[in-house]
């Protein structure tokens, strides 16, 4: 499974993509981040953010989008930009037909390290760790986008055998109701 991870936001958008199979060594393919001027209006902002995450889909044709789900943060204005970086990741994959998973960052902190308040440097020397590369990225924000993969290509397989689970007892719920009809 290719994924490409992506840690959003309007000044330093991280992506990240990764190879490989649960239980199974995985492989970095590319990580960098798409930046922004800070002084440059939102629209704008949000079309460099666009044409850089279409580039990176361009160069590695990913079978997945990790892109971390946003949360509730004290500043609005960062907020309001972290969530509409992640709409444009999740608009350019759609417009592909590339499904999208949405992890939060505690999520991608306990897949990736085990602990679900792990802080950045945690993150970076995992991500490093099971990449087996021979420094942590930087900014950290690209360190987060491969964690987001990593955590992605981990989860996958549980993730599948639950929604599998669930579709079939709905499917059963369902043939049940009608007998009882």
């Amino acid at each position: 499974m290719r994924v490409l991870g992506v840690d959003p936001g309007l000044t330093r958008c991280g992506v990240g993509v990764v190879e490989g199979v649960a239980g199974r060594p995985l492989a970095m393919l590319g990580v960098g981040v798409v930046r922004t001027p800070a002084d440059a209006e939102t629209p704008d902002r949000l079309v460099a953010v666009e044409r850089g995450i279409e580039e990176w889909l361009d160069t590695h044709r990913p079978e997945l989008v990790a892109v971390e789900r946003v949360f509730s943060q004290h500043n609005v204005r960062t907020v309001m930009g972290t969530a509409q970086a992640s709409a444009v990741a999740m608009l350019c994959a759609a417009r592909r037909g590339i499904p999208v998973a949405l992890h939060t960052p505690s999520e991608v902190k306990a897949a990736v390290t085990g602990s679900g308040r792990a802080d950045k440097a945690q993150v970076g020397a995992m991500v490093t760790r099971v990449l087996r590369l021979d420094a942590p990225p930087r900014p950290a924000d690209a360190a987060d986008a491969l964690a987001l993969a990593i955590c992605h290509i981990w989860r996958a397989p549980a993730q599948n055998r639950l929604q599998q689970a669930v579709a079939a007892h709905r499917a059963t719920h369902r043939v049940l109701k009608g007998r009882t009809a």
